[in-house]
């Protein structure tokens, strides 16, 4: 059996048809009840411009569910601003919302939880099952969306379905260009940010700033020119394994046209597991691109020991080993950065660290300078 663990969901009804997340609902909680759902950020009100809309789960807002919201902010340039609660709920940004800002309104990502259950394969209604895409709590196609201080989750845990084998459980897919998220939390175990883009032709640029990622299985994957800049990445312990690896962090699916994948920067990897029994990183090759040359480089950043320095890469498949895709590191440190058999461990020159860069990678759009 696998433990809730870090993960800490308790399927228990709360208001609004939201649902309490044992260890995160109590401060949520707290927060909702003042006088002031919305912080700094106004009100029905006291609306801040005419295309900001207010979600509150306890009824103070123009919506209580964030979906609502959604539906009803039709075209570009809206800002969702969500007080202080759990959202148990799916939400979809379709394409033609384009320059949505999503706020938590606490600026706290604990206090403001967007999750739901679903996992790749959970039978649908009409017959059939979600698949991978079709289990992500929240979806992004809509570019220039930003969200900031919001937590994305999915807490659908294999412990609960023994009988289902379609374990992937996306907290979010986000397939817009100029695509933002700082200071977000996103929680799951299998596939937990999705990081892709609208099409195989379609190069998407995404920026995740101050953020907490948590998963097991290729939890962070994709094919979207993505750089997560100051992020902590935690791997969760297992005890449905007997032996390691317990999963991967990395599953980049970049495509082979595309000179721009993953980018870790300044970031950190911790675990709840033992020692040395994650992956740093696997290629994805999917079967609908088996042109992809997946590509990942990780600088500066500092790795735990969770991580098997000695082997920190492995294949998803055989027929695409991973030394034949685009990986590579620099300057990085930690137990888990160890360089103890060079062949495994690819390292870029201080010429190449040069254009390993969040500048290189986003081109001329800034995300870092924006503010709120």
């Amino acid at each position: 059996m696998h433990p809730v663990s870090r993960r800490r969901f308790l399927a228990a009804t709360s208001v609004a048809g939201t649902a309490t997340v044992l260890g995160l609902a109590a401060q949520p909680a707290r927060a909702a009840a003042g006088r002031r759902p919305f912080g700094r950020y106004g009100s029905p009100a006291a609306r801040l411009t005419s295309r900001t809309l207010y979600v509150d789960p306890l009824g103070r807002g123009d919506h209580t569910f964030v979906r609502d919201a959604v539906a009803a902010a039709t075209g570009s340039g809206w800002t969702l601003v969500l007080a202080p609660g759990v959202y148990r709920e799916t939400v979809a940004l379709d394409v033609t919302r384009t320059e949505a800002t999503w706020i938590g309104a606490s600026e706290n990502a604990k206090d403001v939880v967007i999750v739901y259950d679903n996992a790749a394969g959970t039978p649908k209604p009409g017959g059939g099952t979600y698949g991978t895409t079709g289990s992500a709590t929240t979806t992004v196609q809509a570019d220039g969306f930003t969200a900031r201080w919001i937590t994305f989750a999915n807490d659908w845990l294999r412990a609960d379905h023994p009988d289902i084998s379609g374990t992937q459980a996306v907290a979010i897919k986000v397939q817009g260009d100029r695509s933002a998220f700082h200071h977000c939390r996103f929680l799951g175990h299998q596939d937990t940010l999705y990081a892709d883009s609208r099409a195989l032709t379609v190069f998407a640029r995404q920026y995740f700033a101050d953020c907490y990622v948590e998963g097991d299985v290729d939890f962070v994957f994709g094919r979207a020119t993505a750089v997560y800049d100051d992020c902590h990445f935690r791997t969760l312990n297992r005890t449905d394994l007997a032996a390691a690896p317990y999963g991967f962090v990395f599953a980049p699916s970049t495509a082979g046209a595309n000179p721009l994948g993953y980018l870790v920067t300044r970031g950190r990897v911790s675990s709840e597991a033992p020692a040395a029994h994650y992956k740093l990183a696997r290629p994805w090759v999917p079967s609908s691109d088996t042109t992809a040359r997946p590509s990942l480089t990780v600088r500066d950043t500092r790795l735990g020991p969770g991580i098997d320095a000695i082997a920190p890469y492995a294949n998803m498949s055989d027929a695409f080993p991973w030394q034949s895709q685009r990986f590579a590191e620099y300057r990085n440190t930690g137990p888990g950065a160890i360089v103890t058999v060079p062949e495994n461990r690819p390292q870029l020159t201080r010429e190449q660290a040069e254009s390993a860069t969040r500048e290189t990678y986003l081109g001329d759009w800034r995300p870092w300078k924006d503010t709120c």
